[in-house]
């Protein structure tokens, strides 16, 4: 399965980000969804998701926050503990968050959009001490849920393509795009050419289409 970048940097991204949103919680009172809402519209968040090694080892969670507020000079110095901190609730939300994002190859605006951090937070008592994996499937169960679309139909149709003109740019067939769609054929099985004429006439990648 294809991951968001390499896992040498999984131990560095989930750190920063779990910092993150404790900083920005516990030192600015920011509201947990206000946050997440704040890093998922910046670009901060996509250069996170596609692993800017900037972004995701070289630096700290309170950098993080000034980048995601787009403040340098009126965010309060981060006291030393935000360094080292300890598995708050608000820092598992960031932790849980970026291994999911990295684990999925998901964008965050999806991620956060198909569980608030608010929510997110709640599941902290259940799940803090158990293996991620058991957060990693409530996510997914999630994410299903509120995006029951298949990566092929959602970008399909924020083109505002029909599947037959989606058909002739690509020269797939359209009942091979509606089997996609519906997911009656696995995607992630299908050619690669043919994954890769419907990349090209979505304008996206290959792996963009592929379902987790």
């Amino acid at each position: 399965m294809l991951r968001a970048y390499e896992e040498m940097y999984l131990d560095s991204s989930t750190r920063i980000l779990g910092s993150a949103f404790e900083y920005a919680v516990e030192a600015l009172g920011m509201d947990i969804d206000e946050f997440a809402d704040c890093f998922v519209q910046s670009d901060v968040s996509k250069q996170f998701a596609s692993g800017n090694p900037a972004y995701i080892a070289g630096m700290n969670g309170f950098e993080l926050v000034v980048k995601v507020l787009k403040k340098e000079d009126d965010v309060p110095l981060m006291p030393e503990y935000f360094e080292y901190p300890d598995k708050s609730p608000e820092y598992w939300c960031g932790y849980v968050a970026a291994y999911y994002q990295w684990y999925s190859d998901e964008s965050f605006a999806r991620i956060l959009r198909a569980t608030r951090a608010s929510v997110l937070r709640k599941m902290y008592d259940l799940y803090h001490e158990a293996d991620i994996m058991r957060s990693v499937r409530t996510l997914e169960k999630n994410l299903k849920q509120r995006f029951p679309e298949t990566r092929l139909a959602a970008m399909r149709k924020n083109l505002s393509l029909s599947q037959s003109e989606l058909a002739i740019l690509a020269n797939v067939s359209i009942r091979q795009i509606q089997l996609f769609e519906q997911r009656q054929r696995d995607i992630n099985s299908a050619q690669l050419i043919t994954v890769y004429n419907l990349s090209k006439a979505l304008g996206c990648k290959v792996e963009d289409l592929v379902e987790r």
